[in-house]
């Protein structure tokens, strides 16, 4: 999943639209919770009727609790629920920390070591979980193929996931303004972007090379279906903080139990995990490394 559920003022109802009873507000509350794992307060009842009203206009003007048990009745239907509540904001090279720290320190030993400590060669499996438009995966896929050349034998596989499926569209196709690279740093802007010409001008296109790196796949945290296996590197930024308590101990499980031993999980700037019970130590704030076992654990396992 991707940031979700901004504040937005007090939308103005086409006269056609009664806004959503408590009792039928109260349904969507129980519907996303369930299906997303993510918690509409009160506060976000205005996002709910503003995003909610354009699907009942093209829907020819369903009230707000019939789209309600449209929606429980029908899975595509939540699935359209759950893209129009998503916001998706994000960046290129967006929380640069991180990215020095793959720069300045893993990617480097990684290099030197030959491998990533995993025993399986030179290859890196990277999950960048709500990925939105793609911006995260793609500057992931620059940073690690610069470092880690192709002719140099790594195998660089990038996991793109979100729960929008209108989102992942967007980032399949890897198109962007041009505006947005202001965000790239000039080297990399150069050597793996295109830019649009004829009918594309003012846009930019990610290079195949880097394209051939990314696969994308809807995901959603909640049930935490459809991934395998083990990851080098998990990104997963400004998804948490619109989760409860409960919400996120399941999803922050998932993804730990899909972090190789000398992995790395990325949260975002306002994320933390506190207390010994995750079984992870900080490497930087907000970068977090599995705890290794003590060693009578490791001779029993």
């Amino acid at each position: 999943m991707s940031e979700t559920q901004r504040e937005e003022g007090t939308p103005v109802l086409p006269r056609e639209f009664a806004p959503p009873t408590e009792r039928e507000f109260t349904g969507y509350q129980r519907l996303v919770y369930r299906e997303a794992g993510i918690w509409l307060s009160e506060a976000k009842k205005a996002l709910l009727v503003g995003r909610v009203s354009r699907r009942l206009r093209e829907l020819g003007g369903l009230s707000f609790g019939d789209y309600l048990r449209r929606a429980e009745e029908d899975e595509g239907e939540r699935v359209r629920l759950l893209d129009a509540l998503c916001t998706h904001e994000t960046h290129f090279f967006r929380e640069p920390r991180h990215f020095e720290l793959l720069e300045r320190e893993v990617l480097p030993r990684w290099r030197a070591h030959g491998d990533t400590g995993m025993g399986e060669g030179r290859q890196v499996r990277v999950w960048s979980a709500g990925c939105s438009s793609g911006e995260e995966p793609f500057s992931l896929a620059m940073v690690l193929r610069h470092h880690l050349p192709a002719e140099e034998g790594w195998d660089i596989q990038i996991l793109a996931t979100d729960l929008s499926t209108r989102v992942l569209e967007r980032a399949r196709q890897a198109l962007w303004p041009v505006d947005k690279a202001e965000e790239i740093p000039k080297s990399y802007l150069r050597a793996y972007m295109l830019r649009g010409v004829g009918s594309q001008e003012g846009k930019m296109k990610a290079g195949p090379e880097l394209r051939s790196l990314v696969r994308f796949q809807r995901v959603n945290l909640n049930d935490g279906q459809g991934v395998v296996g083990r990851f080098d590197l998990i990104f997963c930024r400004n998804v948490l903080i619109y989760f409860d308590m409960a919400s996120k101990t399941r999803a922050v499980e998932r993804l730990l139990s899909h972090l190789s031993p000398q992995g790395l999980l990325f949260l975002g700037h306002s994320e933390s995990l506190t207390g010994p019970g995750w079984g992870v130590r900080t490497v930087i704030p907000t970068v977090y490394a599995p705890r290794p076992l003590p060693r009578d654990a490791t001779r029993r396992g």
